[in-house]
């Protein structure tokens, strides 16, 4: 992560070689002809991204886009309940992008006419999971390594559907095959909206640092596509310095919009020249907490409590969640459990010792082929 060197308000006026002063751009941004408010966007992120967290996020404000969870091709053209459980929206979930994958073109295909006809405005098409599951597959980051056959699954989805088609991608399976730039440039060519770059490569998995320099590469591989970077971005003078040193258009947050909820609010305080003021008061913390926790129970009934536990991990050092309660809430097993567990937390609001997210330490680990 970077560190936050001089305070993010003065991040903002820093004048940069390679970009406008952030005063004086537009704080929207087109992509495939949709007007989205913010450039800054809620991230794909497996097991996370589900219909209750895009939700509460967006209350708060300041998300300029979210995409689903990834979804497996087939399942989702089958009607599965898992696929569609991802896919779930509502009027008040927009803009929305839905992020499909497989290893086969034909059933990404499927899949991208079956979210037209369920009345989706976007779909993200993924190349940058690292999982070995999806990799084995030859999906995620694995179609990287063969950058005819991936500009060929690009190119058959969007013959497909005439809805906006994205690609979120990583550098490239290792360094010495960084892909990236060269799969943005043909991207553009035929016609993608937009490229989200995560800026690892698939053999580092979510460890060493974000490699800038790649992001930067791949913007400056394209004409005027939108590139959007990804990755490490924990805090809004992470977000803004990540603009600066690559020149990308808009930001992607995936984990740090667990840690901090209130990052895109922040964010879009900052754009607007306005102070970074926005501290939450333990009420809203928690309201915060009980809000999400009952948008899932809402749509997953008992089976929530059960999805909801790894979220404690990441909410609990933001969220002042006392460190015994947030273990409390890891295991919790029922919609009263979890009430009582909320009562005791308002009780003791501020008692724990550590800021640092225990799920920081928990996941992912272990050599990245055995994910």
């Amino acid at each position: 992560m970077v560190p936050e060197r001089q305070g993010e308000a003065a991040l903002i006026a820093e004048p940069t070689a390679n970009a406008r002063p952030f005063g004086e751009e537009d704080p929207s941004i087109t992509i495939g002809g949709r007007r989205l408010s913010s450039r800054y966007f809620l991230a794909p992120l497996a097991g996370y991204t589900h219909l209750g967290f895009r939700t509460v996020l967006r209350e708060i404000g300041g998300l300029g886009l979210a995409t689903t969870d990834l979804v497996l091709a087939t399942m989702l053209v089958a009607g599965k309940k898992k696929a569609l459980d991802l896919v779930a929206t509502s009027p008040a979930d927009r803009p929305l992008t839905v992020q499909i994958f497989s290893g086969v073109t034909e059933h990404l295909v499927a899949a991208a006419r079956r979210l037209v006809e369920m009345g989706f405005e976007a779909i993200d098409l993924n190349m940058g999971c690292p999982m070995a599951k999806v990799n084995g597959r030859g999906g995620g980051a694995r179609m990287m390594c063969d950058t005819g056959g991936a500009c060929g699954v690009v190119e058959a989805v969007l013959a497909a559907v005439e809805v906006p088609v994205t690609v979120k991608m990583r550098l490239g399976w290792d360094r010495e095959n960084l892909t990236a730039p060269a799969l943005a440039r043909e991207f553009e060519r035929l016609g993608v909206a937009a490229v989200t770059v995560h800026g690892r490569t698939r053999s580092q998995g979510f460890h060493g640092e974000v490699n800038l320099d790649g992001i930067r590469e791949t913007v400056e591989a394209v004409d005027s596509m939108p590139v959007v970077g990804n990755g490490d971005v924990r805090s809004p003078a992470d977000a803004i310095h990540m603009r600066r040193v690559t020149g990308c258009d808009a930001v992607a947050i995936g984990r740090g919009a667990m840690l901090d909820p209130w990052i895109f609010r922040r964010l879009e305080r900052l754009v607007h020249g306005q102070p970074d003021d926005v501290n939450p008061s333990p009420d809203e913390q928690i309201d915060f907490l009980v809000r999400h926790y009952r948008l899932v129970h809402e749509q997953h009934g008992p089976h929530g409590c059960l999805m909801f536990r790894k979220f404690a991990g990441w909410y609990g050092a933001r969220l002042g969640i006392p460190e015994d309660l947030e273990d409390r809430l890891r295991r919790c097993e029922s919609l009263n459990e979890f009430d009582g567990i909320a009562t005791e937390i308002r009780q003791r609001h501020g008692e724990r010792e550590s800021d640092v997210a225990t799920a920081l330490v928990r996941v992912p680990n272990g050599p990245v082929e055995r994910w």
